[in-house]
């Protein structure tokens, strides 16, 4: 019996699927260790915001592994995310093609383990920066790609399915979790506030927000259709699959093109690639997949023994989907092999920013000139046009979107160091701003000031050509100098 016969896809019919999802999550194992290399040691290195040493005091490694658990350096750290950077490049263009049988499956494997290892290290020693859903599933899938084989060898159609399965529940667990969340889900009215209180806009957001009413019911509705209904269809027969998987593709290009999501959507269309077929793409194109041989025996049963795994750490992630207390971005197993997904199952109907300010006044009063620091993504000035930065992720603004929800930094630690390192002037940290207003040397104070933003309407706009409206709610953190560090009134300006 064959494996079409039993409803399995037959190996050797997804050899452009496997094209298309290592090519693509190579693309994006690369922007990922760019971003390491050039945010992770101020924001989680040895001196970092959240410093390695957090991570080291509070987890077994057996319970986070990283490499940087033996080796808490900031030199370790860049070593491993340049050599990231280095090995998706040579994923990227196919280097393991070149390589000769039987050496060929053997140095794809090894290529692409190392790829999931070193970026394994960054996720799990990177705390809240690295609490992202499409960390783990940037880890889920690359763990997958270490089984798809070479590409002289016929694609397991079994590791095609786990992909599938993967997209499954990434789309399938944000269907769930709205509808069992936020009231405007059902009602058909979250979109009438997404546009302008996601935690990064681009530049399409605004014209997004300000779409028909009605448009916005209807994306609500096939919002629901796309996530509820849709993902059934990756398991279905050709060409229902590649139809489902389009339908995918279409949803998350309009979320890329109206919102910096970092790289959730573009991966999610990476796995979407999973649902083509070769004989479906060959109808559309007069293409044809090369001539592939049958895979060796050991790596037809190290597949199967890998899908049995899977699917046996797949238990609790899916009876947590249908659970009616579904919990979304969520690890089963330490190397976040299958995990639990989700987003926004919740709108908030009010945009909030922290503004950063420092002066050059040895003392505040009335008259003191505050100058204000400028992020590389998250909104800060009413004139600016937002940014388009995705899939480049800047963890820093999406962190300060969290914490401006809060009015004081309480729930956000890493704050009050964030603060301290502007005082003392930290080239690290600087590195993680668009703008610094002292060039020449740090602040005498610092605060945080905390502000209701809102898009302009069309009328006030055209007025006065500026994007944003905002008016201060109040204060974040009250002015502090560096003498204030580590005394009571800097823990008093925190409340």
């Amino acid at each position: 019996m064959v494996l079409s016969e039993l409803g399995l896809p037959a190996g050797g019919s997804y050899w452009f699927a496997r094209f298309l999802v290592r090519r693509g999550l190579a693309l994006l194992y690369l922007l990922a260790f760019l971003v390491a290399a050039f945010q992770f040691r101020p924001l989680a290195g040895e001196d970092g915001l959240r410093p390695l040493r957090e991570y080291i005091e509070r987890a077994e490694f057996r319970e986070r592994p990283s490499l940087f658990y033996y080796v808490p350096s900031d030199r370790a750290i860049a070593v491993a995310a340049w050599a990231g950077v280095g090995l998706a490049a040579l994923a990227l263009v196919g280097a393991p093609a070149v390589v000769s049988a039987p050496f060929a499956l053997p140095a794809s494997m090894l290529l692409w383990f190392l790829l999931w290892a070193l970026y394994q290290s960054f996720v799990n020693a990177g705390g809240v920066f690295y609490g992202y859903g499409w960390e783990s599933m940037l880890l889920e899938v690359g763990f997958l790609a270490v089984f798809l084989g070479d590409p002289g060898t016929a694609a397991p159609g079994v590791v095609v399915w786990l992909l599938r399965w993967v997209l499954f529940r990434n789309m399938f667990g944000a269907g769930l979790i709205k509808l069992r969340g936020d009231d405007c889900w059902r009602e058909l009215t979250c979109m009438d506030y997404h546009y302008e209180t996601q935690p990064i806009p681009n530049p399409l957001s605004w014209y997004a927000h300000h779409l028909p009413d009605r448009f916005h019911r209807v994306e609500t509705l096939g919002n629901h259709v796309v996530e509820l209904a849709v993902p059934f269809l990756y398991f279905a027969p050709q060409p229902f699959a590649a139809i489902a998987g389009v339908a995918t593709i279409a949803f998350q290009g309009w979320l890329m093109l109206t919102g910096n999501f970092s790289w959730l959507n573009a991966l999610t269309i990476v796995l979407a690639f999973s649902t083509f077929s070769d004989g479906v793409l060959a109808g559309l194109a007069p293409v044809a997949a090369p001539a592939t041989a049958a895979a060796p025996l050991p790596f037809v049963v190290l597949v199967l023994l890998v899908a049995a795994l899977v699917l046996a750490l797949s238990v609790r992630p899916a009876l947590n989907t249908v659970s009616e207390t579904q919990v979304m971005n969520t690890s089963y197993d330490p190397l976040h092999l299958v995990n639990t997904y989700g987003a926004f199952g919740s709108i908030t109907r009010d945009r909030y920013e922290i503004v950063v300010q420092g002066t050059a006044d040895e003392t505040v009063g009335p008259d003191t000139e505050w100058r204000t620091y400028e992020f590389k993504g998250k909104p800060t000035d009413p004139d600016e046009r937002p940014r388009q930065v995705a899939p480049y992720h800047l963890r820093l603004d999406w962190q300060l979107w969290f914490a401006a929800m809060a009015p004081t930094p309480r729930r956000s630690p890493w704050f009050p160091r964030f603060l301290r390192k502007l005082l003392e002037g930290d080239e690290a940290t600087r590195s993680l701003l668009a703008h610094d207003p002292f060039p020449d040397g740090p602040p005498e104070h610092v605060r945080a000031v905390r502000y209701r933003y809102a898009f302009t309407s069309p009328a006030e706009r055209s007025e006065t050509g500026r994007w944003w409206t905002r008016e201060r709610v109040g204060t974040y953190v009250r002015p502090i100098s560096e003498g204030d560090l580590g005394s009571r009134r800097f823990g008093a300006g925190l409340r």
